[in-house]
């Protein structure tokens, strides 16, 4: 490995899902203020989003007062679907309404007439309500695709709903790039073209850097990787292979692929399982003329990012991550019960295991790697408004997860890295006592 040089083409890759999209805020804010030069900034799940604001100069809106991962509206991201959240609250209902009925018969009172009706009419709303939410989600755009299943599996479908956090990354990319376009946000294609538009015409100026996010295709069986590079290298991203379709498998936002842009941001947003796949529908110019496909994230794209960064001419990457490293005997913690955290625990797994694997591969292929990551966290993916730590036994929340990702990136990377490179020492004396 060679020693940190700031002349060398330098990656940052961003990874995880969900919430530990605010430890992404805290190691960009920490990069941005030490002044670290980053050519390309590149992502896989909600890293993907981080990377296409950092693309152009928006990453500050990730960590502001009144920025994405401070704001209350985080609360609503992955949360249960509205059909399944109702049905909860009916259910409960329902149960309350036949203990009443139960405690007054035991009292040997009368019930109201209407009372003993109220489970059935409780037990039909929870099934309208079902049906409701199965045909609205079936007209919406997420599934622009004819299905097949048992009645059942059409109506309830994934758990949790991405669309509030794929909303407000929408809203902060249009905010940056609406220029004197009106507020409301424009459809995915529309906010696709122009995010390609001005980092294409700004590229090369202060705050614009390259970009290159991967998603999965569910009905290509493959990773999709998408990039907005400086020439050569956007040249050569596209460029055929030998024994690779590269249509099928890489999206060029220069070309036309740009309409493609936000939809792809947004199937990076998609966990695996927990939420309904992003339908995009690509170009009729394009390899899949005009097809419907469904996208998704994957703990392992991280290994394909560093696959196309180093034949992109990467070679130092600096590469972000929630997770925490491997854990020591005995530091087991009482495992919970709930859905989203049975999730989590299975996303933080296989983003641990496809990192270590993905940085063999990385040491091989770089003149140098680093990793930025906490030494421990409790926060999942899911947990919005933070998680109880038993180490410490306390609740720790994002505000608390990005100071102690500006905290990490400072001392594994930014001190014994950027500073001991002399670029940032430097910086520090005066111009008339410099050499």
């Amino acid at each position: 490995m060679q020693p940190y040089s700031p002349e060398r083409r330098t990656a940052l890759v961003l990874c995880g899902t969900g919430a530990h999209g605010a430890y992404h805020a805290g190691v960009l804010r920490a990069l941005e203020e030490a002044g670290v030069k980053i050519d390309v900034v590149a992502g896989h799940g909600v890293g993907a989003a981080s990377a296409a604001l950092a693309a152009i100069g928006g990453a500050s809106r990730l960590w502001e007062a009144d920025g994405l991962w401070r704001s209350p509206s985080v609360a609503a991201f992955y949360r249960w679907k509205w059909p399944l959240r109702a049905s909860a609250w009916l259910v409960i209902l329902l149960a309350a309404v036949t203990a009443a009925v139960g405690a007054l018969g035991a009292l040997g009172l009368a019930a109201p007439p209407w009372v003993p009706l109220a489970p059935l009419v409780l037990l039909l709303l929870v099934a309208v309500t079902l049906a409701v939410g199965g045909v609205v989600t079936g007209r919406s755009g997420r599934r622009r695709r004819r299905m097949s299943g048992r009645p059942w599996w059409r109506l309830l479908g994934a758990p949790f709903d991405a669309d509030p956090i794929q909303q407000a990354f929408a809203r902060a990319l249009w905010q940056l790039i609406r220029g004197a376009s009106p507020a409301s946000g424009p459809a995915a294609s529309e906010l696709g073209r122009r995010y390609a538009e001005v980092l294409g015409e700004n590229l090369g100026q202060p705050g614009f850097r390259e970009v290159m996010v991967a998603v999965t295709d569910l009905d290509a069986r493959t990773d999709l990787v998408a990039a907005l590079l400086r020439e050569p290298h956007q040249r050569e991203f596209v460029a055929p292979r030998p024994g690779r379709e590269r249509g099928a498998e890489v999206v060029d936002l220069s070309g036309t692929g740009r309409d493609q842009a936000g939809d792809l941001v947004a199937g990076a947003l998609t966990p695996p399982l927990a939420c309904d796949p992003q339908a995009v529908t690509f170009g009729v110019d394009s390899y899949w003329r005009g097809e419907t496909h469904r996208l998704c994230d994957r703990p392992g794209a991280i290994f394909r990012l560093l696959e196309e960064l180093a034949s992109a001419g990467v070679t130092q990457v600096v590469v972000v991550s929630a997770v925490t490293h491997p854990q020591n005997p005995h530091r087991l913690s009482t495992p919970r019960l709930e859905l989203r955290h049975r999730l989590s625990e299975f996303l933080g797994a296989a983003e641990a295991a496809a990192l270590r694997d993905a940085l063999e591969m990385a040491r091989l292929r770089f003149d140098s790697v680093y990793v930025i990551a906490p030494a421990h966290n409790p926060v999942g993916p899911f947990d919005m408004a933070g998680a109880y730590d038993e180490a410490s036994d306390r609740t720790q929340d994002l505000v608390e997860l990005m100071a102690r990702a500006y905290e990490d990136a400072s001392h594994q990377f930014i001190e014994p890295v950027v500073g001991a490179s002399g670029e940032r020492l430097a910086s520090r004396v005066p111009a008339s006592e410099r050499l």
